[in-house]
C-alpha cells in the first residue's frame, strides 16, 4: 500500500522521547528512517521499564518501530566521512543534541547544506537555537516547570505537580514532524532546504498560554491557583461512584439543562448561582456535593450509561489495563501488538493520524543496536564487507 512519505530518507540521531517520537510518526507514514546510534547504543536504551530480555520497552521497542538501526561514531574522521555520504543521499537529518555540543556542531545546518544543498535539518532542543538558555540541557519535566503549568496542576495546598504524561516531549515531537512536513512541502515548491528549530520550552509555553493563563495574568491580574480535577471557568470534576471514579464535564447552558434533567435536579435550573459556566465554576464547591451524591449512589457503569444517554460528556477514570481493554481503543487500533523475540507481544501506540488514501502502518519491530549496518553501509553506500569489519573493529560503527 502506498504511503505518503515513501521515498523520503531520514537520518535520525535523536535520543529519549521527543526526537524518536517525531521520527516514529515519519516512519509510520512511509519514510525510511535510519536511526543512528553511537557504537554500543545510546543511553536511552538503558532507561526502563525493561522487557524480560533486558531491553528498554519505550526507547528500545516502542518509539523505534518501523526504523532501521545503524551505529556510527561522529567523533572520528572516518565517521564524519561516512556521515557526509549518508547526508548526500538523504532528505532529512534529525537530532536533539544540546546547542554547542560536539555532535551539534558536526550536524550544523551550514555544514550539512554544503554537503547536500537541499537537506532539511530538524533540530530539537530544550530551549531552541537562540536566547540566553539556548545552550542549557532540558527534559520534559523542566519545561513543564518553567512554563508555569506545574504551578496550578494538583490540588490546593499540594506541591507543584508534574503531568505524568510527558506531553511536552510528545507535543514537541509532533511539532517537529509537522515542521518536517512543512519544510518538505516548501522544498517541493522551491527546491530549497532549510532548518527546522523546535524547542521543548516553546512547546510547553504554547500549550500553557493557548488556554489563557498568560492573558489572564496580563489582562486580569490573576495567577491561577491549584484546583484539582476542576476545569477553569466551567464545571468539570472527577466524582467517586460505588466502584470507581467518573470524570464529568458540563460546558454551556444547553448541556447544563440536559445534565440537570438526567440527575433529577431541574429544581436548581433557575438558581442564579449556577446560571452560566462562570457562575458554576465560581460556585463549584456548592455544586460539587450535589453531583457527588448522585454519582455516589450508583456504579460507574450506571452513571456513564445515564449520562451518555443524555449526551453529557463523561468517562470512567481508567487504569492502564482498563484503557487497553476499552472498545474504542480497539476499534481505532490505538494499541497494536508487535511480536518481539524472547519477549512476546508488546503493545505499541497506534497511528494517530488516519489518512483515507495513504494510511500509516506499523510494519516492523524496532531494530537492535546496529542491526542494519550491513544493509545501509553496503547496499546504500557501497562499503565492502571487509572494510565494514575493519570499521567495527576500530569502533567507528
Amino acid at each position: 500500500m502506498t504511503r505518503v512519505l515513501g521515498g523520503i530518507r531520514v537520518l535520525d540521531f535523536s535520543r529519549y522521547a521527543a526526537g524518536p517520537y517525531c521520527s516514529m510518526i515519519l516512519a509510520d507514514m512511509g519514510a525510511e528512517v535510519i536511526k543512528i546510534e553511537k557504537p554500543g547504543g545510546e543511553e536511552d536504551r538503558r532507561l526502563g521499564p525493561f522487557a524480560p530480555n533486558g531491553e528498554s520497552m519505550p526507547y528500545g521497542m516502542i518509539l523505534t518501530r518501523n526504523k532501521k538501526g545503524v551505529t556510527l561514531s561522529l567523533k572520528s574522521h572516518q565517521g564524519e566521512e561516512i556521515l557526509k555520504e549518508l547526508v548526500k543521499c538523504s532528505d532529512v537529518v534529525l537530532h536533539n543534541f544540546t546547542l554547542g555540543s560536539e555532535e551539534a556542531n558536526i550536524l550544523k545546518y551550514e555544514s550539512l547544506k554544503e554537503i547536500n544543498p537541499v537537506i532539511i535539518l530538524v533540530c530539537i532542543t530544550g530551549f531552541g537555537t537562540s536566547g540566553p538558555y539556548a545552550s542549557q540541557p532540558c527534559f520534559d519535566s523542566i519545561a513543564q516547570a518553567l512554563a508555569g503549568g506545574m504551578s496550578y496542576t494538583g490540588f490546593p495546598d499540594s506541591p507543584p505537580t508534574r503531568d505524568a504524561v510527558a506531553h511536552v516531549d510528545f507535543g514537541t515531537g509532533t511539532y517537529a514532524a509537522l515542521g518536517t512536513m512543512l519544510a518538505l512541502y516548501h522544498r517541493q515548491r522551491t527546491g530549497q532546504g532549510q532548518m527546522v528549530d523546535v524547542a521543548l520550552m516553546d512547546t510547553a509555553v504554547s500549550f500553557v498560554a493557548s488556554l489563557g493563563p498568560a492573558a489572564e495574568w496580563k489582562v486580569l491580574g490573576g495567577v491561577r491557583p491549584q484546583i484539582g480535577n476542576h476545569s477553569f471557568y466551567n464545571f468539570s470534576d472527577a466524582f467517586p461512584a460505588k466502584d470507581g471514579w467518573v470524570m464529568i464535564s458540563v460546558i454551556g447552558n444547553p448541556l447544563w439543562r440536559r445534565f440537570l434533567a438526567c440527575i433529577g435536579r431541574e429544581d436548581i435550573i433557575q438558581d442564579p448561582k449556577f446560571k452560566d459556566d462562570l457562575a458554576r465554576f465560581e460556585n463549584r464547591r456548592e455544586l460539587g456535593p450535589i453531583v457527588s451524591q448522585w454519582v455516589g449512589e450508583r456504579t460507574v457503569e450506571e452513571v456513564v450509561k445515564l449520562l451518555q444517554g443524555a449526551r453529557v460528556p463523561c468517562g470512567k477514570v481508567n487504569n492502564i489495563a482498563e484503557m487497553a481493554a476499552h472498545p474504542q481503543v480497539e476499534a481505532r487500533e490505538m494499541l497494536v501488538d508487535m511480536e518481539y523475540p524472547e519477549v512476546g507481544q508488546v503493545p505499541l501506540s497506534g497511528v494517530v493520524i488516519k489518512l483515507s488514501q495513504t494510511p500509516g502502518q506499523i510494519e516492523r519491530p524496532a531494530p537492535k543496536v546496529g542491526e542494519h549496518n550491513s544493509e545501509v553501509y553496503q547496499d546504500l553506500l557501497g562499503i565492502k564487507a571487509e572494510e565494514l569489519s575493519q570499521l567495527k573493529a576500530e569502533g567507528i560503527i
